[in-house]
C-alpha cells in the first residue's frame, strides 16, 4: 500500500502527470530530446521528472544506439523511457478483487475440464492458495498476515473480528459464494502458518467481513 500511494502522490504533480501521459501513448521508447520537443520543456526538467517516474517504477528505462552504428565514434547510447509494466491500484478501504478474480477464472476453468461442481472446487482452491501463501509467511504474527492481505483485523477477549472485506462488493452480491471462498481462503492462511490455537468461522457481522477467527479448533 505504502509504495502504490507514494507512485499515485508521483503523478500528482501537474508537470509529471503530462510528461508520463505522453511517454506511455507513444509506440516505441522515448528519449529526453524527443519528449522536451514535444512538451516544450527545458531538457533538464524532462530529465528530473522521467528519472522520478523510475524511481517510483511507473516507468522503465533503456538504452540504445539510434543512429545504427556501434563501435567507436557511434556515440553515447540514447536513455529511452516507456511505460514499465507494474500495476499501480489504491483502493480505501483495501480490496482484492484481482485475487478473488484468479480464485475464480481458475474454479471455472477446472469445472469446465472436469465436470467438478464449481462451489467446491473454488473453496479448495482458496484453502490451497491460503496454505501456500502462510508456508511462506511462518512465524509472521497471524494478524500481521491477515492486515497484509486486507482483513483489518481487530482482536478482543471473544477472538478476532476482520473490520474489512476485501472481496466487499462480490459478497454483497454473491455472498454464499465468496463468502465460502472467503473463510477457505483464511482456514488456508491459518494451516499454512501452523496456527493451531485458532480456528476460521464463519459470523457475519454488519459493516465487517463474514469471516471471524476464534480460539480453538473448529466444532
Amino acid at each position: 500500500m505504502d509504495d502504490a500511494v507514494s507512485a499515485v502522490a508521483a503523478l500528482e504533480e501537474p508537470t509529471r502527470r503530462r510528461l508520463y501521459d505522453y511517454v506511455v501513448r507513444q509506440p516505441d521508447p522515448v528519449g529526453r530530446d524527443e519528449v522536451a520537443a514535444a512538451t516544450g520543456l527545458p531538457r533538464a526538467t524532462v530529465a528530473f521528472h522521467l528519472d522520478k517516474l523510475v524511481a517510483e517504477q511507473l516507468l522503465d528505462v533503456g538504452f540504445e544506439r539510434r543512429t545504427g552504428r556501434s563501435g567507436p565514434g557511434a556515440g553515447r547510447p540514447a536513455k529511452l523511457y516507456r511505460r514499465s509494466g507494474r500495476q499501480v491500484t489504491v483502493s480505501l478501504p483495501e480490496r482484492r478483487y484481482e485475487l478473488a478474480g484468479t480464485l475464480l477464472a481458475g474454479a471455472l476453468e477446472e469445472a469446465d475440464r472436469t465436470g467438478g461442481p464449481p462451489g467446491p472446487i473454488l473453496r479448495r482452491r482458496a484453502r490451497e492458495l491460503g496454505e501456500q501463501l502462510g508456508r511462506t509467511a511462518v512465524g509472521v504474527p497471524v494478524e500481521s498476515i491477515f492486515e497484509e492481505y486486507g482483513f483489518e483485523p481487530r482482536t478482543g477477549p471473544g477472538g478476532t473480528v476482520f473490520a474489512n472485506c476485501p472481496f466487499h462488493r462480490l459478497a454483497q452480491e454473491h455472498t454464499e459464494l465468496v463468502c465460502g471462498m472467503n473463510l477457505s481462503f483464511a482456514e488456508g492462511l491459518l494451516a499454512g502458518l501452523r496456527c493451531a490455537d485458532l480456528s476460521a468461522r464463519l459470523e457475519p457481522l454488519p459493516g465487517a467481513c463474514c469471516v471471524r477467527l476464534r480460539p480453538g479448533v473448529p466444532s
